[in-house]
């Protein structure tokens, strides 16, 4: 009830404002438009077989590419290091919380990346909201690929610098906005995705490269889908355009392909010093747990010792790809292991995922405002632990629902 004041022949009612209110309000909403996200529980580590809310489940939504979250190697590295260290740091990075084997992580990484050095953030996300803000300010310029990451787009918005958007892998309109930007700005930032995580295509970087050069700009990487997966052994998109060191920042993660957690970037030594002394998500946050850098660190072992993995993500990738292809599914532009299943709608998207999750196939719908609204998929990963098996069995639910939704 509202508060009802008093004043000589005046009654005034002032309603009370309702601080909490929105949050159901902007909930339900979010329900109404099939926008929402619903929480599925595993039971299990993430493998190809899960446990999903009590239900096994051919997995198809796990960024575990490479199968390597329970992975012996990774496992026993985590085991041996918090056996070593104990079960975290104890600060942040800058204080009391390197361990050696922080370092040791660092330059197995930039050796793996090819790269003078690395460094460990607590994840992507931390690399791309804490770095991206330092790197330009006042008088200085981003360009941006316009289906960039959320994690990308935040990090611009922390910066105090102008911003400009190129159309998407359009290097004729990348070079408008490069000699637009040229005359007017102190430093120029390029940024893009290397894989574009709801659409799975690689933007064109030997090019970007190639154009920042000649406007003296700085390129920034988003490889967190590309590291483990694509170029030689799995190093990514600098191994993939045969630019490694070129870049000046690589930035990816662990918790996708590694099948650990943990952001990174990978450049120069000057980077390195830079991010350190400068990037607050990294001077701020406490470091890694020892077990996570011992899994880390087993990571870098396999990809570098078992190429099989990278190899079998791949076969499984073009077999399933081509297969939904031939059963009228479309799959946009892809040409990575993440591989679109468009539908259009969101609640057809929505329907899909769940007759497939009833079926034993686990696959996630993406919706607004992930993507555009009338864009929702399900977005299939690949695991190259899956079994031809598994694929004829996922594409056979694929199919039969397909056709009762009129999909295809």
């Amino acid at each position: 009830m509202g508060l009802v004041i008093l004043g000589g022949n005046m009654m005034t009612q002032i309603t009370k404002r309702n601080a909490n209110k929105f949050l159901k309000d902007e909930y339900d909403e979010l329900v109404k438009n099939h926008f929402e996200w619903n929480i599925r529980v595993l039971e299990s580590g993430s493998k190809p077989h899960s446990i999903v809310n009590g239900k096994e489940v051919i997995m198809m939504c796990s960024n575990n590419y490479l199968n390597l979250s329970n992975h012996p190697r990774l496992v026993q590295g985590a085991i041996e290091a918090a056996k070593k260290y104990g079960a975290g740091s104890g600060s942040v990075r800058a204080i009391a919380g390197t361990l050696k084997i922080h370092t040791e992580v660092e330059k197995r990484l930039a050796r793996f990346k090819r790269t003078e050095s690395a460094l460990i953030y607590q994840t992507g996300f931390a690399a791309n909201s804490g770095l991206i803000p330092q790197l330009v300010g006042d008088g200085d310029i981003v360009i941006s690929d316009e289906l960039n990451h959320g994690s990308i787009i935040d990090g611009v918005r922390l910066t105090k610098a102008d911003r400009a958007i190129f159309k998407h892998r359009d290097m004729g309109d990348l070079e408008r906005v490069l000699k637009d930007a040229d005359k007017k700005y102190r430093r120029i930032l390029v940024i893009t995705d290397g894989v574009f995580s709801m659409d799975g295509d690689i933007a064109p970087m030997d090019k970007i490269v190639k154009l920042a050069n000649d406007f003296g700009a700085m390129t920034y990487v988003d490889d967190a889908h590309g590291e483990g997966v694509i170029g030689e052994d799995g190093r990514g998109i600098g191994a993939h355009f045969h630019i490694e060191g070129k870049i000046d920042v690589e930035m990816g993660t662990f918790s996708k392909a590694f099948g650990v957690v943990g952001g990174l970037i990978a450049g120069s030594q000057d980077l390195v010093n830079f991010a350190y002394n400068k990037s607050r998500t990294w001077l701020l946050s406490g470091s890694h747990p020892p077990a996570v850098s011992g899994a880390q660190l087993a990571a870098i072992d396999v990809l570098e010792t078992e190429p099989e993995h990278v190899k079998r993500l791949w076969d499984n990738t073009k077999y399933f790809k081509k297969e939904l292809n031939s059963l009228g599914f479309y799959t946009g532009e892809s040409e990575t292991p993440i591989t679109p299943v468009i539908v259009g709608d969101s609640g057809k998207a929505k329907d899909l995922s769940n007759r497939l999750f009833d079926e034993g196939v686990f696959a996630l719908p993406i919706v607004f405002p992930m993507v555009a609204r009338d864009k929702a998929r399900i977005r299939t990963m690949m695991n190259a632990g899956l079994t031809k098996n598994d694929l004829d069995f996922a594409l056979n639910k694929f199919e039969k629902l397909g056709k009762e939704l009129s999909i295809i």
